[in-house]
């Protein structure tokens, strides 16, 4: 059984972990939509690019072909990056991850203020930043998650209901149930992120990527400002 002092750092942990998780999702729904409206290309949700690609390739649309075939690349290429990243011992700042793809993101709006950026270098850009920030939070608690990933989320959300409906062990239903809120929220934020894009798009236009640049950095003042490690 945990001490006092290490079950409340456990709960912080959780809530921290759960706070970012939400915000990520958030962003990424966010993207995802504003890629789909201004792109016609999912940014973050690799399963839509893929059956995009497939269709394409069936049907020979080349543009298709490489808009999907350069997101998905630079989407791997990303979280590839920020798996090594994480892994990096000689990294010692907890927030380098958040002002990565902050970062990214600021020089490209800044770029696209002066110059109007092509839709494939556009996606590129922006999928590998996605790809980086799919590997900043990978779990709320015990529960694996993915703030990138929709499909993933309500697999498990669908799997955790199951086993609390199957279960009599009363710690497996707290848990169980515990394990299902974070999935609805995370749910929710994605799903928030996108209706919010579809709103802000026409109001905030060429400034659009203004808003998750500014919760990246939230994002990043709530591990600052926090002891516990994520």
């Amino acid at each position: 059984m945990l001490s006092p002092t290490k079950a409340s750092v456990v709960v912080d942990t959780i809530r921290m972990q759960e706070r970012l998780a939400i915000l990520l999702a958030f962003i990424a729904g966010y993207m995802d939509a504003t890629g789909i409206i201004r792109w016609k290309t999912y940014v973050s949700f690799m399963s839509g690019n893929t059956t995009q690609l497939g269709t394409a390739l069936s049907g020979q649309k080349s543009e298709i072909i490489v808009t999907s075939a350069v997101v998905i690349g630079c989407f791997l290429l990303g979280i590839y990056a920020g798996t090594c990243l994480s892994l990096w011992k000689k990294v010692k700042i907890r927030t380098l991850p958040f002002y990565l793809v902050a970062g990214i993101l600021a020089i490209y709006l800044m770029i696209s203020q002066a110059y109007n950026i092509p839709p494939i270098p556009s996606v590129a850009v922006i999928g590998f930043s996605m790809g980086v920030m799919n590997t900043i939070v990978t779990s709320v608690g015990s529960q694996k998650v993915n703030t990138d990933f929709v499909t993933g989320t309500l697999n498990s959300l669908a799997i955790n209901t199951a086993m609390l409906s199957m279960t009599d062990d009363t710690m497996e239903k707290k848990q169980y149930k515990t394990n299902i809120i974070h999935l609805l929220l995370l749910w929710t934020g994605f799903l928030s992120g996108a209706f919010s894009a579809g709103i802000l798009l026409p109001l905030l236009e060429s400034w659009i990527l203004g808003i998750p640049i500014l919760l990246l950095l939230t994002c990043s003042l709530i591990v600052d400002t926090s002891i516990i490690k994520i």
